[in-house]
Parts: structure tokens; sequence; C-alpha cells
């Protein structure tokens, strides 16, 4: 079943790549994010798991069961698969509790967290620059528009005392 026909309430994981692949590496990926998904048991639980990239560097799973029946020993084990493919391919992943991602260019950054000030007072981030939530929980978050704020509406905001520029 196709990620956009799963129930909204399906479980949501969303993971950023810290570089846009080549295709060739991209295609590698997909495959073998399917064959992981494809395979997807635990403990004689077998998972109805679809995954996607959304665009170049974000990647998306979700799962209709484990929102209902959550098992954090299945969600462990998927994620380990997934990151191993990701160093197998020699690319990184974003670690969400240092950075922000954000979407610049064309193409989506990783700010640590160390630098939003400098980079708000650089002008490289500013009330405006789209920042994306990775932790988003369900399909329906995703689906209704929460990937993206702009940074005035977000944490960062708050904490920065940031407005959105007219």
């Amino acid at each position: 079943m196709p990620l956009h026909a799963l129930p909204a309430h399906s479980r949501l994981w969303l993971l950023a790549l810290d570089t846009v692949p080549d295709l060739a590496v991209e295609a590698r990926l997909r495959r073998g994010l399917a064959d992981i998904l494809a395979q997807w048991r635990h403990k004689g639980q077998v998972y109805q798991a679809e995954g996607l990239l959304l665009e170049p560097q974000l990647i998306a799973v979700a799962e209709p069961n484990l929102a209902t029946q959550p098992s954090g020993c299945a969600i462990d084990g998927m994620l380990r698969k997934v990151h191993r493919l990701v160093e197998q391919l020699q690319l990184g992943l974003v670690d969400p509790a240092a950075s922000i991602l954000v979407r610049s260019g064309g193409r989506l950054l990783a700010i640590p967290k160390a630098e939003i000030q400098a980079r708000l007072e650089d002008g490289t981030l500013d009330g405006n620059t789209p920042v994306l939530d990775l932790s988003l929980y369900s399909l329906e978050d995703l689906r209704s528009g929460r990937l993206e704020a702009p940074l005035a509406g977000t944490w960062v905001g708050r904490k920065h005392r940031v407005s959105v520029d007219a």
C-alpha cells in the first residue's frame, strides 16, 4: 500500500539527510528503504510500513498499527536498519536534537542550535525562513501541512524573539 493510501492516524518518522544524494545513491536508498520496510517484523508481528523520499533529503516512514499498538523494540530495530543503510551509502543524517532543519536556496540545511543566534544576526536566518519539524507524529500531521513553518512561528522564533519580516 503506498504511503498516500495509509490511514491518517499512521505513525510517522521523518529523517533528514545532511546532503543531497546523487541520483545513483538516491536510487539505492529508495531500494534499500523498500527492502527494510518489506521485511519489517518483530515478535511475529508483520508491519505494513511504507516509506519514501518526500524530497531528495527527506525520508518518511509510516506504519498504521504502531500508532495504537506501539512497540519500542520494533521501532528501534527499524530505525537502526535505516541508519545502517544511510551509513552504507556514505550519507549522514541530521540530528534534530543538535540542529534545526531549514529550507534555503532550494535545499535543506542543518543549522546547529548553538549557531542559531549568529545566523539570525548575519541574516542567514530570519523570521520567514522555513523550518522543518521532524517530530511530526502522524501522517495526518504531514498531510495537514505541519512539516514547515516560518521560523518566527516555531520555538526558535519564541526563544530568540524573532518576528516575521514584512
